[in-house]
């Protein structure tokens, strides 16, 4: 009682044992932290010793070389220098190529992933109990590099345009699947509420009730993967899937002589994809911020 009287409260900790339990946790979480960078550091170098000795060359050996093959491919490039424009006029039809596969992947990668997102997305999921299979759907679709379906779709179906379509999209439906479910989830569900009372089917719940909210971010990273594709599209023409990527093949494989065509194509694709990204980058700011 006499405690309570005078306010005091035997039970509050000492200006002393907080700051001996703050410095011991700190001194925990820098133990922890110094095992877990060791753990890193060991690993890392492991793992190179292992590359290193499975390599065919060393790796260390041929560090002073890295810089031989660039400068021989500018220097032939330079000495050629007047048949670049003729050059990356040339070759405007394969990347028109690259761009349209890039196009359609992504169209359709989009598509198939705001389905996948609206029905794996808690609270708006058409199937509650089905939300883990489109999921793991989508994982699937992820985990499973472009350029291994693309090798599958080139046996079956042959090479060409088609099969890096198809192998783009469904990663694409994979990877954007995953951000629309993440911004659908932040959703305000006022308005789905309001349809379903008013008796709205699901799919006019979700394309009047949650679309309008979540179109601006969509949209962005729509144009963010197509960013992407561009580039998946270029490096899928080395396995025979068509566009500008299997002209760059072809220049490399010609080797010494026709290093100026690498070039060109090179600074087609490196132009390219710089003015995709600056469009697309001002794109996404006026969606977003307006």
């Amino acid at each position: 009682m006499a405690d309570i009287a005078h306010g005091t409260n035997p039970a509050r900790p000492l200006p002393g044992d907080t700051s001996a339990a703050y410095l011991a946790l700190v001194r925990r979480r820098r133990l922890y932290g110094g095992i877990i960078l060791l753990v890193f550091a060991l690993a890392m170098i492991s793992g190179f010793r292992l590359a290193e000795d499975r390599n065919a060359g060393g790796f260390l050996n041929g560090l002073p070389l890295v810089l031989d093959f660039p400068s021989e491919v500018l220097s032939e490039a330079w000495d050629k220098r007047a048949n670049l424009p003729g050059l990356i006029l040339r070759h405007l039809p394969s990347l028109v190529e690259t761009l349209n596969i890039a196009a359609v992947s992504t169209l359709l990668g989009g598509m198939a992933a705001m389905v996948l997102a609206l029905l794996s997305t808690r609270g708006l999921a058409r199937w509650p109990r089905l939300t883990g299979l489109f999921r793991r759907l989508m994982d699937g679709a992820r985990a499973i590099p472009e350029i291994v379906i693309a090798l599958v779709l080139i046996y079956i179906l042959g090479g060409g345009p088609v099969p890096a379509a198809v192998a783009i999209a469904i990663h694409t439906a994979g990877a954007l699947g995953k951000l629309f479910s993440e911004v659908a989830e932040n959703a305000d569900l006022k308005p789905v509420e309001g349809l379903q009372s008013v008796g709205a089917s699901w799919m006019q719940r979700m394309w009047l009730g949650v679309v309008p909210q979540v179109a601006p971010n969509w949209l962005s990273y729509a144009l963010l993967r197509f960013e992407i594709n561009v580039r998946a599209s270029a490096i899928l023409g080395f396995v025979g899937a068509g566009g500008i990527g299997y002209d760059l093949k072809i220049a490399m494989q010609w080797g010494q002589g026709r290093y100026d065509l690498v070039v060109a194509i090179f600074l087609l694709l490196f132009l390219t994809i710089v003015a995709i990204d600056r469009l697309s980058d001002h794109a996404r700011n006026r969606l977003v911020k307006g």
